[in-house]
């Protein structure tokens, strides 16, 4: 479970973004991207729910929850305030929990998932397909030889995709696996592409990345 980040500034995390921000309009201008392309997420997995008040003070309203737990209870404590994404480990038991609550789920990639969509899904429900990219084993994420099956088997609209390249401690090493990402969903016409964290969100953004998901280099 990560560690809770006390203490937080609204003034410290304005600052932080704006650091982002630079860094993230840099890399849209190396690929000849437009700045609107790509949304930033925080990761807010970090932020204990009675401090999510900071971050609306911050003019941060876009967050991303690992924990459906997590993602129910900041809800329910800030009605109406936050767009929630789900970006972690889905549990198929969670599924009707969260989707009340969500504009995307970033990590559908299992059949017991899709079993629980079908049952619970509601009009607005869309989701990104993990995608195991690297092939890794043991890994989350559906390989790409069975991607176009599962879409096809999948309830609700799938918009997108996600990838988490293979630990590296040099960013450019994910590049090859975000390229790729991006290849799998131009050739399905799939335009959203979450993709990119804290020490890799440039490269994954030269590559095509739309949503990168950004947690403690944002919280201050």
């Amino acid at each position: 479970m990560a560690e809770l980040i006390r203490g937080l500034s609204a003034e410290a995390i304005a600052a932080a973004r704006a650091l982002v921000e630079l860094e993230v309009a840099e890399a849209c201008r190396r690929a000849s991207r437009d700045r609107s392309e790509v949304e930033v997420l925080l990761a807010a997995k970090y932020v204990p729910i009675e401090e999510s008040g900071t971050l609306l003070a911050a003019g941060v309203d876009l967050i991303g929850e690992n924990r459906a737990q997590d993602l129910v209870a900041r809800a329910d404590a800030y009605p109406g305030r936050f767009t929630i994404d789900f970006i972690g480990a889905l549990q198929s038991r969670k599924v009707k929990l969260i989707v009340p609550h969500v504009r995307l789920i970033h990590s559908v990639a299992s059949d017991s998932v899709l079993a629980q969509l079908e049952k619970h899904r509601n009009e607005e429900t869309k989701v990104l397909v993990e995608v195991n990219v690297a092939g890794e084993e043991g890994k989350a994420g559906v390989a790409i030889a069975q991607l176009d099956d599962f879409i096809s088997r999948c309830p609700v609209p799938v918009v997108g995709l996600m990838t988490m390249p293979p630990l590296a401690d040099n960013p450019e090493a994910s590049r090859e696996s975000f390229a790729k990402l991006r290849e799998l969903g131009a050739e399905r016409g799939l335009d959203q592409l979450s993709m990119g964290t804290t020490q890799d969100f440039t490269v994954a953004i030269e590559e095509g990345a739309t949503i990168v998901r950004i947690g403690s280099r944002l919280l201050r």
